[in-house]
């Protein structure tokens, strides 16, 4: 794909960010689609266990490295009611859900989540809803999963069979109320006014809770800003975080236009620039309260996600849902959002999680949205196999090997044009350095859809790095010469990461990346 001899970039300046924050690599898991049901839960698999979740699923999450993972949603959590989750299965309702037209049959709910993620050795960030109910619905969930036993709503758990506490200590206050998509969605003021009150009472109940105040749905609503100013500045108090949603694809992804490869290439950029005015905005808030806190960013939903694939489907469904009533049953865990990722997509996702590291001290938590069968990179198949997307690798990398303090390099290197960014840096990287351990991670991205780059990255002067004992322990590239070319059913190890050839000299180490690539290179010293 090289039109261009390389050139060279050298980085040997960093500034440290902060602590890399473990919740840095969550993910998300609703009840959409096939996400739960066919995905983490098909109770008739060869591989399902007690619970009917799937343990090929469950090992290529514990795989994969995800830490924590925000529950139950997503657009169903405001039409959501916790307690059709509790209790014996067969005693459990069947609802129809209104964010995607389906039918729920709550055969997995809180108290089989929370057995899944201890099996998956992960945190629950659990959403309660805002939409359909309110403050004492969210107060009943939380005595229900982190009460002690001895009062009415704890023992219900008990008898459900789990008598210890959960301890859930991250609350996010619904999802997206500023959407009109979402089932009582609200003003700026109306939310502020509801998140005080409802973030106040379950501080009264637990002053240690982590409460996550929700944030525009996208940086393209048109109260972007002005609703983060309204919620921070109101909920001040009672707020550990505020959420960030962004989501992106490559607009011409269909007639393969360079166009729109270019500007898919540069879509940390505009992470970048959302990251910096929602935490403008928890500053603002910060000052209007005379506060010395700072509001941190969960950004609960990021990702690539194709979705003028899902506005075409959703659009064909309104149409014919138009005229007359429409009685039939709705589906149970229909085939939706089912993208399939390209060599490409695993590029840019490499770049905006070099992005979450390098602001990794305001963006304190992050979700990949989704895990499982939805946007997300594990497939699984009915009573079939599960495999990997092109995407699981660059977040596996990361979520195992990210360790210590982030360090974001000063690249003064080649640059390429965009329609909606201008010139913009051909690579981006970032370098993590674990002190006590003596383990670090280079990550270097080369976003250029024209020209291979040869990088050189001297990491000589990370605090405690003996040049002496510098050595590469582990590089590779993920990279494909048809940037389109995806992993599937049948072709599932199509795009994988393949060894990487470097040079070494001291603390310094050099290596050549071809246009649209993502690296990592591991080593001790």
């Amino acid at each position: 794909m090289s039109t261009t001899s390389p050139s060279k970039t050298t980085i040997a300046t960093f500034t440290p960010v902060a602590d890399i924050p473990r919740r840095l690599f969550g993910s998300f898991v609703e009840q959409l689609g096939r996400s739960v049901y066919g995905g983490i839960y098909e109770p008739t698999h060869p591989t399902a266990d007690e619970y009917g979740f799937r343990k090929d699923v469950l090992d290529l999450v514990k795989e994969l490295g995800v830490t924590c993972v925000r529950y139950p949603g997503g657009n169903i959590v405001s039409n959501y009611r916790w307690e059709d989750g509790t209790g014996p299965r067969e005693k459990r309702p069947v609802r129809r859900e209104l964010a995607w037209h389906q039918t729920e049959t709550n055969e997995v709910g809180i108290d089989d989540f929370y057995h899944w993620s201890k099996k998956a050795g992960t945190e629950i960030m659990l959403a309660v809803n805002m939409g359909t109910r309110g403050l004492q619905e969210a107060l009943d969930e939380l005595e229900y999963v982190n009460g002690a036993p001895g009062t009415t709503i704890a023992d219900r758990r008990v008898a459900n069979g789990i008598p210890e506490p959960m301890n859930i200590a991250m609350w996010c206050i619904g999802n997206e109320m500023d959407g009109p998509w979402q089932v009582g969605h609200m003003t700026p003021e109306e939310y502020a006014s509801r998140v005080e009150k409802v973030a106040h009472a379950m501080k009264l109940a637990e002053s240690g809770l982590e409460m996550v105040a929700c944030g525009s749905s996208s940086a393209q609503m048109p109260t972007f800003g002005t609703w983060e100013k309204t919620v921070l500045t109101r909920a001040y108090e009672y707020l550990s975080f505020v959420s960030a949603h962004a989501y992106y694809y490559d607009h011409d992804h269909d007639s393969h236009k360079p166009e729109g490869m270019r500007e898919f290439l540069a879509s940390s950029e505009d992470m970048k620039q959302f990251i910096a005015t929602v935490a403008s905005c928890a500053d603002y808030a910060r000052k209007q309260n005379h506060g010395t806190k700072d509001i941190a960013i969960s950004f609960d939903e990021w990702g690539v996600w194709y979705q003028d694939v899902w506005q075409k489907q959703e659009a064909e469904w309104k149409a014919a849902e138009t005229e007359g009533l429409h009685t039939e049953p709705w589906p149970k865990a229909p085939h939706l959002l089912e993208d399939v990722y390209n060599a490409s997509d695993a590029v840019v996702e490499g770049s905006l999680m070099i992005t979450l590291l390098k602001h990794c001290d305001r963006v304190r938590s992050a979700s990949r949205a989704q895990l499982v069968n939805v946007i997300a990179p594990i497939m699984a198949e009915e009573n079939g196999p599960a495999w990997k997307q092109t995407i699981y690798y660059p977040f596996a990398e990361v979520a195992n090997h990210a360790r210590g303090v982030a360090y974001a390099p000063a690249v003064d290197g080649p640059t390429f044009h965009t329609e909606t960014y201008g010139d913009v840096q051909a690579l981006e990287s970032v370098v993590t350095w674990d002190e006590t351990t003596r383990e670090g991670l280079i990550l270097a991205v080369n976003r250029d859809p024209d020209a291979a780059h040869e990088v050189s990255i001297d990491v000589s002067a990370l605090p405690g790095v003996d040049a002496g004992r510098f050595a590469v322990t582990h590089a590779e590239v993920l990279h494909d010469d048809d940037p389109y070319h995806k992993n599937t059913a049948d072709d599932p190890l199509a795009v994988t990461p393949q060894e990487l050839a470097v040079d070494v000299d001291g603390a310094s180490v050099s290596f050549a990346l071809p246009s649209i690539a993502w690296s990592a290179v591991r080593f001790t010293a």
